[in-house]
């Protein structure tokens, strides 16, 4: 069994609570989650399966969509609900859709992001959450995010007696983006103290939600022998154009060889990186080498 599932990972379970059912579902041990999402986050989780496993990394690498809500008013560890309630500000009147407009087209583009304690990032070999379930601090490195847009999708929502301003968002991020950090940040720009209330991702490029299958519903198409639910691997690789190996080159590609990109038909020329097949069968993803200009290297195996 090879593809990929676009899971819907329901709130209350880990992506590792994820890979552990499907295993079991599955009847295999090469099953692999594309990127966590909080236990407290549901929304797409695509899982890749057998030799698609490979394609892990790839996958984390593609862009994502949210939609969730942020508190101006308050904050807490964890930047989300899940954590204990640190710091309190308040609001002294509503914010415009155009003032809030601003603060969130503010944080478009690249932007540099400091990873939350409460994040499984590594620092000097020890994930950020296990410092701070010791109660220590660690200076975290910044990192560079890529954030596509970042909008208001309703209206917003006012306590007076509080100060607290509630607003439904949306937005599309690159690799690595901390949604509940980019709350923390919108308060930092209206000076308030901020949390991320609520998230579901509801993109994880190709799959959108409704290409999604919940856990129940995969056990009970195999249970009747439907496999549907799988997507083969050339749907993620689908804007890479095919190269069909020829008979002498059949060898060397199946065994990963560095060839000169000569070998590649005219039409193909430039065009790395590209699908190579042999006999209908989808062997390696070949693209530039890294060192040597005229020469090309399978960048994945399959």
């Amino acid at each position: 069994m090879d593809g990929i599932i676009a899971l819907w990972k329901e709130k209350g379970m880990t992506s590792h609570d994820c890979v552990f059912k499907l295993r079991k579902i599955l009847k295999t041990k090469k099953v692999g989650h594309t990127g966590t999402l909080d236990p407290n986050v549901d929304g797409v989780l695509p899982i890749c399966i057998g030799k698609a496993t490979k394609l892990v990394d790839f996958m984390m690498d593609k862009d994502k969509v949210y939609r969730g809500e942020i508190c101006l008013g308050f904050a807490t560890d964890t930047q989300d609900l899940d954590g204990q309630v640190v710091a309190e500000s308040f609001l002294d009147k509503p914010l415009t859709d155009e003032e809030l407009a601003e603060g969130l087209s503010s944080l478009e583009g690249w932007i540099d992001q400091v990873p939350p304690m409460y994040s499984a990032v590594k620092v000097k070999g020890r994930r950020l959450y296990d410092y701070a379930r010791a109660g220590e601090t660690v200076e975290r490195p910044k990192r560079k995010a890529r954030i596509d847009y970042f909008a208001q999708t309703g209206p917003m929502t006012y306590n007076k007696d509080k100060g607290r301003l509630t607003f439904p968002f949306e937005v599309k991020c690159g690799k690595g983006t901390y949604i509940r950090t980019l709350a923390t940040d919108l308060g930092t720009y209206f000076g308030q103290e901020a949390t991320m209330t609520q998230l579901t991702r509801i993109a994880s490029t190709p799959f959108k939600a409704s290409d999604c299958y919940r856990l129940e519903e995969v056990k009970a198409m195999v249970e009747a022998g439907d496999q549907s639910f799988l997507h083969p691997l050339d749907e993620l690789l689908g804007q890479y154009p095919i190269w069909q190996v020829p008979d002498h080159l059949k060898k060397l590609v199946a065994n990963g060889a560095v060839l000169n990109q000569e070998n590649l038909p005219t039409e193909l020329a430039d065009k790395l990186p590209v699908r190579a097949y042999i006999d209908g069968q989808l062997k390696a993803l070949y693209g530039q080498h890294p060192d040597l200009s005229e020469q090309m290297k399978p960048l994945k195996m399959f």
